[in-house]
Protein backbone atom coordinates (compact mmCIF):
# COMPACT_ATOMS: atom_id res chain seq x y z
CA UNK A 1 0.00 0.00 0.00
CA UNK A 2 0.53 3.54 0.81
CA UNK A 3 3.65 5.81 -0.39
CA UNK A 4 4.45 8.21 2.14
CA UNK A 5 5.57 11.53 1.05
CA UNK A 6 7.85 12.44 -1.79
CA UNK A 7 10.58 14.37 0.08
CA UNK A 8 11.05 11.18 2.67
CA UNK A 9 11.53 8.59 -0.20
CA UNK A 10 14.06 10.76 -2.33
CA UNK A 11 16.05 11.51 1.17
CA UNK A 12 15.89 7.58 1.86
CA UNK A 13 16.87 6.96 -1.43
CA UNK A 14 19.79 8.92 -1.43
CA UNK A 15 20.86 7.20 2.22
CA UNK A 16 20.17 3.78 0.20
CA UNK A 17 22.41 5.26 -3.06
CA UNK A 18 24.97 6.34 -0.13
CA UNK A 19 24.87 2.98 1.83
CA UNK A 20 24.78 0.67 -1.20
CA UNK A 21 28.16 2.05 -2.00
CA UNK A 22 29.80 1.59 1.54
CA UNK A 23 28.23 -1.97 1.27
CA UNK A 24 29.32 -3.31 -2.00
CA UNK A 25 33.12 -1.35 -1.56
CA UNK A 26 33.30 -3.34 1.51
CA UNK A 27 32.15 -6.90 1.47
CA UNK A 28 33.89 -7.77 -2.29
CA UNK A 29 32.47 -9.84 -4.97
CA UNK A 30 32.13 -12.95 -3.09
CA UNK A 31 29.01 -11.33 -1.03
CA UNK A 32 28.03 -9.75 -4.27
CA UNK A 33 27.19 -13.70 -5.37
CA UNK A 34 23.80 -14.87 -5.06
CA UNK A 35 24.53 -18.42 -4.75
CA UNK A 36 22.17 -21.31 -3.98
CA UNK A 37 23.68 -21.50 -0.63
CA UNK A 38 23.24 -17.63 0.03
CA UNK A 39 20.03 -17.64 2.43
CA UNK A 40 20.04 -21.20 3.21
CA UNK A 41 22.25 -23.69 5.21
CA UNK A 42 21.15 -27.50 3.88
CA UNK A 43 18.45 -27.53 6.09
CA UNK A 44 16.78 -24.49 6.14
CA UNK A 45 15.70 -21.31 3.70
CA UNK A 46 15.83 -17.45 5.47
CA UNK A 47 13.37 -15.10 4.55
CA UNK A 48 13.29 -11.77 5.63
CA UNK A 49 10.42 -9.47 6.95
CA UNK A 50 11.58 -5.73 6.93
CA UNK A 51 8.25 -4.33 8.30
CA UNK A 52 6.67 -1.69 10.18
CA UNK A 53 5.84 -3.00 13.90
CA UNK A 54 6.13 0.40 15.35
CA UNK A 55 5.44 4.02 14.28
CA UNK A 56 2.40 5.28 12.57
CA UNK A 57 1.66 2.59 10.50
CA UNK A 58 2.15 -0.53 12.79
CA UNK A 59 -1.43 -1.53 12.57
CA UNK A 60 -0.27 -2.69 8.51
CA UNK A 61 3.14 -3.96 8.91
CA UNK A 62 1.85 -6.01 12.18
CA UNK A 63 -1.39 -7.84 10.11
CA UNK A 64 1.77 -8.36 7.06
CA UNK A 65 3.62 -10.19 10.07
CA UNK A 66 0.51 -12.17 11.44
CA UNK A 67 -0.42 -13.81 8.02
CA UNK A 68 3.35 -14.44 7.01
CA UNK A 69 4.22 -16.56 10.17
CA UNK A 70 0.99 -18.46 9.65
CA UNK A 71 2.19 -19.12 6.36
CA UNK A 72 5.62 -20.23 7.73
CA UNK A 73 4.28 -22.07 10.34
CA UNK A 74 1.96 -24.01 8.24
CA UNK A 75 4.80 -24.94 5.40
CA UNK A 76 7.10 -26.16 7.63
CA UNK A 77 4.91 -28.13 9.83
CA UNK A 78 4.24 -29.55 6.15
CA UNK A 79 7.90 -30.57 5.22
CA UNK A 80 9.05 -26.99 4.56
CA UNK A 81 10.36 -26.42 1.14
CA UNK A 82 11.70 -29.31 -0.92
CA UNK A 83 12.70 -30.60 3.01
CA UNK A 84 13.94 -27.39 4.20
CA UNK A 85 12.29 -25.35 6.90
CA UNK A 86 11.92 -21.92 6.20
CA UNK A 87 13.26 -19.54 9.03
CA UNK A 88 11.87 -15.83 9.46
CA UNK A 89 14.49 -12.86 9.97
CA UNK A 90 12.17 -10.12 11.29
CA UNK A 91 13.40 -6.80 11.69
CA UNK A 92 11.20 -3.80 12.77
CA UNK A 93 11.61 -0.82 9.96
CA UNK A 94 9.79 1.65 12.46
CA UNK A 95 7.76 3.23 10.14
CA UNK A 96 10.75 4.63 8.76
CA UNK A 97 12.34 5.39 5.05
CA UNK A 98 16.12 5.37 6.46
CA UNK A 99 15.25 2.15 8.87
CA UNK A 100 13.72 0.28 6.15
CA UNK A 101 17.21 0.72 3.74
CA UNK A 102 19.46 -0.05 6.63
CA UNK A 103 16.81 -3.20 7.34
CA UNK A 104 17.62 -4.44 3.47
CA UNK A 105 20.88 -3.90 4.06
CA UNK A 106 21.35 -5.58 6.94
CA UNK A 107 19.23 -8.44 5.81
CA UNK A 108 21.20 -8.55 2.10
CA UNK A 109 24.47 -8.35 3.60
CA UNK A 110 24.80 -9.81 7.22
CA UNK A 111 21.47 -12.11 7.05
CA UNK A 112 21.70 -13.33 3.34
CA UNK A 113 18.33 -13.92 3.15
CA UNK A 114 16.96 -15.76 0.25
CA UNK A 115 14.13 -12.91 -0.51
CA UNK A 116 12.95 -10.22 1.99
CA UNK A 117 9.15 -9.92 2.20
CA UNK A 118 8.28 -6.17 2.85
CA UNK A 119 7.76 -3.31 3.65
CA UNK A 120 3.69 -2.75 4.26
CA UNK A 121 3.63 0.86 2.92
CA UNK A 122 4.93 2.28 -0.67
CA UNK A 123 7.33 4.26 0.64
CA UNK A 124 9.36 1.91 2.96
CA UNK A 125 9.46 -0.48 0.29
CA UNK A 126 10.95 1.94 -2.35
CA UNK A 127 13.39 2.70 0.27
CA UNK A 128 15.23 -1.35 0.43
CA UNK A 129 14.33 -1.59 -3.88
CA UNK A 130 17.74 -0.33 -4.85
CA UNK A 131 19.22 -2.78 -2.06
CA UNK A 132 17.64 -5.84 -3.45
CA UNK A 133 18.72 -4.62 -7.35
CA UNK A 134 22.02 -4.14 -6.32
CA UNK A 135 22.43 -7.51 -4.05
CA UNK A 136 19.93 -9.56 -6.49
CA UNK A 137 17.50 -9.79 -3.50
CA UNK A 138 14.08 -10.62 -5.02
CA UNK A 139 11.68 -8.13 -2.41
CA UNK A 140 8.05 -8.64 -2.61
CA UNK A 141 5.70 -6.00 -1.21
CA UNK A 142 2.75 -7.33 0.20
CA UNK A 143 0.78 -3.57 0.27
CA UNK A 144 2.95 -1.78 -1.71
CA UNK A 145 0.17 -0.47 -4.06
CA UNK A 146 2.24 2.50 -5.62
CA UNK A 147 3.39 1.95 -9.61
CA UNK A 148 6.73 3.12 -8.96
CA UNK A 149 7.53 -0.15 -6.47
CA UNK A 150 8.25 -2.33 -9.55
CA UNK A 151 8.71 0.63 -12.50
CA UNK A 152 10.76 3.43 -11.01
CA UNK A 153 10.07 7.58 -12.35
CA UNK A 154 11.85 6.82 -15.57
CA UNK A 155 9.55 3.64 -16.63
CA UNK A 156 12.57 1.33 -15.87
CA UNK A 157 11.75 -1.77 -14.62
CA UNK A 158 12.82 -2.47 -10.94
CA UNK A 159 14.18 -5.92 -11.82
CA UNK A 160 13.97 -7.44 -8.70
CA UNK A 161 10.94 -6.10 -7.01
CA UNK A 162 7.60 -7.53 -6.85
CA UNK A 163 4.43 -6.78 -5.27
CA UNK A 164 1.32 -8.85 -3.94
CA UNK A 165 -1.36 -6.32 -4.12
CA UNK A 166 -3.12 -4.60 -7.20
CA UNK A 167 -1.77 -0.92 -7.57
CA UNK A 168 -3.20 2.44 -6.78
CA UNK A 169 -5.01 3.16 -10.52
CA UNK A 170 -6.82 -0.14 -10.62
CA UNK A 171 -8.38 1.36 -7.01
CA UNK A 172 -8.83 4.80 -7.81
CA UNK A 173 -10.88 3.26 -11.32
CA UNK A 174 -12.95 0.42 -8.96
CA UNK A 175 -14.42 2.92 -7.06
CA UNK A 176 -15.07 5.59 -9.65
CA UNK A 177 -17.24 2.71 -11.28
CA UNK A 178 -18.59 1.80 -7.86
CA UNK A 179 -19.61 5.33 -7.49
CA UNK A 180 -21.44 5.76 -10.90
CA UNK A 181 -22.77 2.26 -11.43
CA UNK A 182 -23.81 1.09 -8.14
CA UNK A 183 -24.50 4.17 -5.80
CA UNK A 184 -25.82 6.32 -9.15
CA UNK A 185 -23.38 9.06 -8.08
CA UNK A 186 -23.51 11.79 -10.79
CA UNK A 187 -21.72 14.64 -8.67
CA UNK A 188 -18.92 13.85 -6.63
CA UNK A 189 -16.09 15.55 -4.59
CA UNK A 190 -12.55 14.05 -3.74
CA UNK A 191 -10.99 15.04 -0.36
CA UNK A 192 -7.47 13.42 -0.34
CA UNK A 193 -3.82 13.54 1.44
CA UNK A 194 -1.70 15.95 -0.60
CA UNK A 195 1.21 15.01 1.18
CA UNK A 196 0.79 11.66 0.23
CA UNK A 197 1.58 9.61 -3.42
CA UNK A 198 -0.60 6.85 -2.71
CA UNK A 199 -3.24 9.10 -2.18
CA UNK A 200 -2.82 11.34 -5.17
CA UNK A 201 -2.62 8.42 -6.95
CA UNK A 202 -5.95 7.32 -6.28
CA UNK A 203 -7.71 10.80 -6.68
CA UNK A 204 -5.85 11.07 -10.08
CA UNK A 205 -7.57 7.68 -11.43
CA UNK A 206 -10.79 7.81 -9.56
CA UNK A 207 -11.20 11.71 -11.23
CA UNK A 208 -10.14 10.39 -15.00
CA UNK A 209 -12.62 7.93 -14.78
CA UNK A 210 -15.40 9.64 -13.08
CA UNK A 211 -15.15 12.46 -15.63
CA UNK A 212 -14.55 9.46 -18.75
CA UNK A 213 -18.05 8.25 -17.78
CA UNK A 214 -20.15 11.13 -17.58
CA UNK A 215 -19.57 12.08 -13.67
CA UNK A 216 -19.14 15.29 -12.63
CA UNK A 217 -16.27 15.94 -10.24
CA UNK A 218 -17.48 19.20 -8.43
CA UNK A 219 -15.03 19.81 -5.55
CA UNK A 220 -11.59 19.20 -4.56
CA UNK A 221 -10.01 19.66 -0.96
CA UNK A 222 -6.99 18.03 0.79
CA UNK A 223 -5.65 17.65 3.79
CA UNK A 224 -2.18 17.05 5.33
CA UNK A 225 -1.00 13.55 7.71
CA UNK A 226 -1.50 14.40 11.37
CA UNK A 227 -4.18 16.87 10.67
CA UNK A 228 -7.19 16.42 13.39
CA UNK A 229 -9.56 19.51 12.44
CA UNK A 230 -11.10 19.04 9.26
CA UNK A 231 -15.00 20.83 9.79
CA UNK A 232 -13.86 23.96 7.94
CA UNK A 233 -13.06 22.32 4.79
CA UNK A 234 -16.22 19.51 5.32
CA UNK A 235 -17.73 22.89 5.51
CA UNK A 236 -16.72 23.55 2.00
CA UNK A 237 -17.60 20.54 0.84
CA UNK A 238 -21.53 20.33 2.07
CA UNK A 239 -21.81 23.58 0.43
CA UNK A 240 -20.66 21.84 -3.41
CA UNK A 241 -23.62 19.35 -2.92
CA UNK A 242 -22.08 16.50 -3.36
CA UNK A 243 -23.32 13.03 -4.01
CA UNK A 244 -20.49 11.11 -2.99
CA UNK A 245 -17.09 12.03 -1.45
CA UNK A 246 -13.72 9.72 -2.49
CA UNK A 247 -11.83 9.77 0.81
CA UNK A 248 -8.16 8.06 0.22
CA UNK A 249 -6.28 8.13 2.70
CA UNK A 250 -5.08 6.36 5.51
CA UNK A 251 -7.02 5.14 8.74
CA UNK A 252 -5.57 7.87 10.87
CA UNK A 253 -7.04 10.82 9.33
CA UNK A 254 -9.84 9.51 7.64
CA UNK A 255 -11.58 7.86 10.91
CA UNK A 256 -11.67 11.42 11.99
CA UNK A 257 -12.73 13.03 8.57
CA UNK A 258 -16.14 10.42 8.75
CA UNK A 259 -16.45 11.64 12.23
CA UNK A 260 -16.63 15.13 11.78
CA UNK A 261 -18.45 15.03 8.05
CA UNK A 262 -21.40 12.74 9.73
CA UNK A 263 -21.51 15.45 12.54
CA UNK A 264 -21.47 18.29 10.27
CA UNK A 265 -24.61 16.49 8.75
CA UNK A 266 -23.27 14.90 5.36
CA UNK A 267 -24.93 12.15 4.95
CA UNK A 268 -23.74 10.70 1.45
CA UNK A 269 -21.51 7.89 1.18
CA UNK A 270 -18.00 8.12 1.46
CA UNK A 271 -15.54 5.86 0.16
CA UNK A 272 -11.49 4.94 0.39
CA UNK A 273 -9.66 2.59 -0.56
CA UNK A 274 -7.05 0.17 1.01
CA UNK A 275 -5.65 2.53 3.40
CA UNK A 276 -9.00 2.35 5.02
CA UNK A 277 -8.29 -0.97 6.43
CA UNK A 278 -7.59 -1.05 10.18
CA UNK A 279 -9.54 -2.22 13.44
CA UNK A 280 -8.89 1.36 14.71
CA UNK A 281 -11.26 2.91 12.69
CA UNK A 282 -13.92 2.05 14.23
CA UNK A 283 -12.81 3.65 17.23
CA UNK A 284 -11.88 6.85 15.29
CA UNK A 285 -14.69 7.85 13.47
CA UNK A 286 -17.55 5.42 15.97
CA UNK A 287 -19.67 3.02 14.04
CA UNK A 288 -22.82 4.93 13.66
CA UNK A 289 -20.23 7.27 11.80
CA UNK A 290 -19.11 4.55 9.00
CA UNK A 291 -22.86 3.05 8.14
CA UNK A 292 -23.00 4.01 4.24
CA UNK A 293 -19.22 4.28 3.86
CA UNK A 294 -17.13 2.18 1.43
CA UNK A 295 -14.29 1.11 0.05
CA UNK A 296 -11.26 -0.86 -2.05
CA UNK A 297 -9.46 -3.91 -0.65
CA UNK A 298 -7.76 -7.15 -1.02
CA UNK A 299 -10.17 -9.80 0.00
CA UNK A 300 -13.15 -10.11 2.73
CA UNK A 301 -12.97 -12.52 5.54
CA UNK A 302 -16.84 -12.91 4.36
CA UNK A 303 -16.36 -13.91 1.43
CA UNK A 304 -17.73 -17.78 0.88
CA UNK A 305 -15.17 -18.62 -1.01
CA UNK A 306 -13.52 -22.19 0.06
CA UNK A 307 -9.85 -20.80 0.38
CA UNK A 308 -10.69 -17.88 2.05
CA UNK A 309 -12.87 -19.69 4.80
CA UNK A 310 -10.20 -22.24 5.36
CA UNK A 311 -7.78 -19.32 5.77
CA UNK A 312 -9.82 -17.65 7.79
CA UNK A 313 -10.24 -20.22 9.82
CA UNK A 314 -6.58 -20.58 10.50
CA UNK A 315 -6.13 -17.71 10.95
CA UNK A 316 -8.47 -17.54 14.41
CA UNK A 317 -7.33 -20.38 15.55
CA UNK A 318 -3.89 -19.00 15.71
CA UNK A 319 -4.68 -15.22 17.00
CA UNK A 320 -7.80 -15.81 19.41
CA UNK A 321 -9.80 -15.93 17.13
CA UNK A 322 -9.48 -12.72 15.56
CA UNK A 323 -10.82 -12.24 12.22
CA UNK A 324 -7.91 -11.68 9.53
CA UNK A 325 -7.99 -8.81 7.55
CA UNK A 326 -6.30 -7.80 4.37
CA UNK A 327 -2.82 -6.87 5.08
CA UNK A 328 -3.19 -10.51 7.07
CA UNK A 329 -3.94 -12.65 4.18
CA UNK A 330 -1.36 -10.29 1.41
CA UNK A 331 1.69 -11.80 4.13
CA UNK A 332 0.52 -14.99 4.36
CA UNK A 333 -0.07 -15.24 0.24
CA UNK A 334 3.26 -13.50 0.01
CA UNK A 335 4.81 -16.18 1.46
CA UNK A 336 3.10 -18.89 -0.41
CA UNK A 337 3.96 -17.32 -3.93
CA UNK A 338 7.47 -17.33 -2.85
CA UNK A 339 7.07 -21.05 -2.00
CA UNK A 340 5.92 -21.45 -4.97
CA UNK A 341 8.42 -19.38 -7.27
CA UNK A 342 11.52 -21.55 -4.97
CA UNK A 343 10.32 -24.71 -5.92
CA UNK A 344 9.56 -24.07 -9.71
CA UNK A 345 13.21 -21.89 -9.77
CA UNK A 346 14.40 -25.64 -7.88
CA UNK A 347 16.96 -23.17 -6.14
CA UNK A 348 17.50 -20.44 -3.51
CA UNK A 349 19.75 -18.46 -5.90
CA UNK A 350 18.23 -14.89 -6.43
CA UNK A 351 18.47 -14.29 -9.75
CA UNK A 352 16.83 -17.76 -10.23
CA UNK A 353 13.73 -17.12 -7.78
CA UNK A 354 13.26 -13.71 -9.61
CA UNK A 355 12.74 -15.12 -12.54
CA UNK A 356 10.49 -17.75 -11.04
CA UNK A 357 8.63 -14.84 -9.39
CA UNK A 358 7.70 -13.03 -12.89
CA UNK A 359 7.00 -15.75 -14.66
CA UNK A 360 4.28 -16.81 -12.44
CA UNK A 361 0.98 -17.76 -14.27
CA UNK A 362 -2.72 -18.75 -12.43
CA UNK A 363 -1.60 -18.97 -9.06
CA UNK A 364 -4.42 -19.27 -7.02
CA UNK A 365 -4.17 -17.65 -3.81
CA UNK A 366 -6.39 -16.18 -0.85
CA UNK A 367 -6.74 -13.02 -2.13
CA UNK A 368 -7.30 -13.90 -5.62
CA UNK A 369 -6.23 -16.34 -8.80
CA UNK A 370 -3.37 -14.33 -10.72
CA UNK A 371 -0.24 -13.93 -12.90
CA UNK A 372 2.30 -11.46 -13.46
CA UNK A 373 2.43 -8.92 -15.61
CA UNK A 374 5.56 -7.34 -17.83
CA UNK A 375 5.72 -4.94 -14.88
CA UNK A 376 5.77 -7.67 -12.04
CA UNK A 377 2.40 -7.03 -11.10
CA UNK A 378 -0.09 -9.12 -10.01
CA UNK A 379 -3.53 -9.53 -12.53
CA UNK A 380 -6.33 -10.10 -10.19
CA UNK A 381 -9.90 -9.34 -8.47
CA UNK A 382 -10.83 -6.34 -5.88
CA UNK A 383 -13.05 -6.52 -3.27
CA UNK A 384 -15.49 -3.67 -2.36
CA UNK A 385 -16.27 -3.62 1.34
CA UNK A 386 -18.84 -1.72 3.36
CA UNK A 387 -19.42 -0.88 6.89
CA UNK A 388 -22.13 -2.19 8.84
CA UNK A 389 -22.80 -0.90 12.48
CA UNK A 390 -18.98 -1.33 12.72
CA UNK A 391 -18.39 -4.03 10.85
CA UNK A 392 -16.68 -4.69 7.46
CA UNK A 393 -19.07 -6.70 4.86
CA UNK A 394 -18.42 -8.19 1.53
CA UNK A 395 -20.03 -5.89 -0.78
CA UNK A 396 -19.25 -7.43 -4.05
CA UNK A 397 -15.64 -8.31 -6.21
CA UNK A 398 -14.67 -6.76 -9.18
CA UNK A 399 -12.62 -8.47 -11.70
CA UNK A 400 -9.68 -6.62 -13.68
Amino acid sequence: MKSKNKLKRYASVFLASSLVVGVLAGCGSKDNSSSSSSGSSSKEIKVGLNLELSGAVASYGSGVSKGAKLAINEINKAGGIDGKKIVPVEIDNKSENSEATAAAIKLATQEKVVAQIGSATSGDTLAAVQIANQKKMPIIGPSATSETVTVNEKGQLNEYAFRTCFIDPFQGKIAANFALNNLKAKNVAIFADSASDYAKGLAKSFKETIEQNGGKVVAEESYVAKDTDFKSTLTRLKSKKPDFIYVPGYYEEVGLIIKQARAAGIDVPLMGGDGWDSPKMVELAGKDSLNNTYFTNHYSAEDPDERIQKFVKAFKEANGDQAPDAFNALGYDTVYWLKDAIERAGSTDGEKVKDALASTKDLSLVTGNFSVDDKHNPVKTATVLEFKDGKQVFNSKVNP
